[in-house]
């Protein structure tokens, strides 16, 4: 990058390249251009926090950077539940799941036997992240943002108390900083927060499969199993004659029981085990990492803040992180454009509090509980397949933000103080 390249374009050049189909995807930051907003990643989280900022101030300079080029593939599950979809339609993003046909069914199966296949209140999709990305990416520079290439090699927070600036890889400096960059987040390193430990982190292998031939509806699979619990390995049915397959399980309980043996091939060897059916087709299986909400560090104040995953945005009991991450990302993204940069970290932190953490807190008091208990997942798999209402509540639990009923939560908490260990 050379000080002769151009700099962010104003809102009204923006808007004129993109409805004339000419705006350039890698659109370079100049050096002396300050953006209102610098997003580190260009997942769901970063796009939403893109979106969200030009939502509310459709002037903003906003630029979102990653080190892919879209579409790229991501490891996930590829579930997209109907939370998800709500955040989008919020944004003025109607179209990311289009073509993908919905699945109403879920099926859990416990190690000890309990099993439940109810239709959901609300469908899912399941929409391979290298089309659901790249969908939201060109929404997010259709409404504006400017995509830069570029690895986020350093964060420095700079500037005064009163006019902070935030610089990043040493030349590109913003007001505002969201790192949306994953698991292995380079802007949480740089804000001095360490990695989820060993028992706050999953890690689990994706690959795709031939769908599942049946009769019935299609229907997403989640199969639990004793061996490292709490894990499990899922099928997901995209609709074009594929599933999204997998197996996941925490890192402490993947050293514990298997020591020094390669991470990579108890993860293939027990999803292939799991799934005997489905062997995944050659070069599709990828490992990634889980950082559980159960270990979430504190959104410190100031101009720096944190989504998705970077925030160890991921539901504990199922693994489920893309709602958290548009929900997030557009609670990050308003908190940029509306609060002054010393205060925004401290804006967001306090609306993600109230969107999510009664949530977050009761689904750590139920995996804390699940963990340490099977039998308590068995007993509530077998009184869904009676209750209705009980089996809704878990998928909002699982997928949303659901939380437990008032009655519920003292009685819950006794129970895990009164747990060994």
């Amino acid at each position: 990058m050379t000080a002769s390249e151009p700099g962010v374009p104003s809102a009204a050049a923006r808007a004129a390249a993109g409805s004339a189909g000419a705006a350039d995807p890698c659109a370079p930051v100049g050096l002396s251009e300050v953006a209102d907003l610098l997003i580190l990643g260009a997942g769901p989280a970063g796009c939403a926090a893109a979106l969200r900022a030009l939502q509310l101030r459709p002037d903003a300079r906003v630029v979102l950077m990653d080190a892919a080029d879209f579409p790229r593939d991501k490891a996930c599950g590829d579930g997209i539940a109907p939370h998800g979809l709500d955040v989008l339609r919020a944004l003025g993003v109607s179209d990311a799941v289009a073509g993908y046909r919905s699945v109403d069914r879920m099926r859990l199966r416990t190690p000890g036997g309990a099993e439940v296949a109810t239709p959901c209140r609300r469908a899912n999709h399941v929409v391979p992240r290298t089309v659901f990305d790249a969908r939201l990416v060109a929404a997010a520079r259709a409404r504006g943002a400017v995509l830069l290439r570029r690895r986020a090699r350093s964060v420095v927070a700079g500037g005064s108390v009163d006019e902070p600036v935030v610089v990043v890889n040493g030349d590109l400096r913003a007001r505002v900083v969201v790192g949306a960059d994953g698991a292995n987040s380079t802007t949480r390193r740089a804000l001095g927060i360490g990695p989820n430990p060993p028992e706050a982190l999953a890690i689990a292998v994706r690959g795709y499969a031939d769908a599942p031939h049946t009769s019935g509806p299609p229907e997403q699979l989640i199969e639990m199993t004793d061996e490292g619990w709490p894990a499990y390995a899922w099928s997901f049915p995209i609709g074009d004659g594929r599933a999204n397959i997998g197996y996941g399980m925490l890192r402490s309980k993947l050293a514990a029981l298997h020591g020094d043996a390669a991470g990579r091939t108890v993860l293939h060897g027990t999803l292939a085990r799991m799934l005997p059916d489905q062997p995944a087709h050659p070069g599709t299986l990828r490992a990634h990492h889980l950082p559980l909400s159960t270990w979430r560090p504190r959104q410190p104040d100031g101009p720096v803040l944190l989504a998705g995953d970077a925030a160890s945005l991921i539901n504990p009991l199922t693994g489920e992180g893309i709602y958290y991450a548009l929900l997030s990302g557009s609670l990050a993204g308003a908190a940029a454009v509306t609060a002054t940069p010393a205060r925004a970290g401290a804006a967001y932190r306090k609306a993600l509090d109230r969107e999510l953490g009664r949530h977050l807190r009761h689904t750590a008091l139920l995996a804390g509980l699940a963990g340490r208990r099977r039998t308590l997942m068995d007993s509530a798999v077998r009184a869904a397949r009676h209750r209705t209402e009980l089996y809704d509540n878990l998928v909002e639990i699982g997928l949303g933000r659901g939380t437990i009923p008032t009655a519920s939560v003292a009685r819950l908490a006794l129970r895990k103080l009164a747990l060994p260990g």
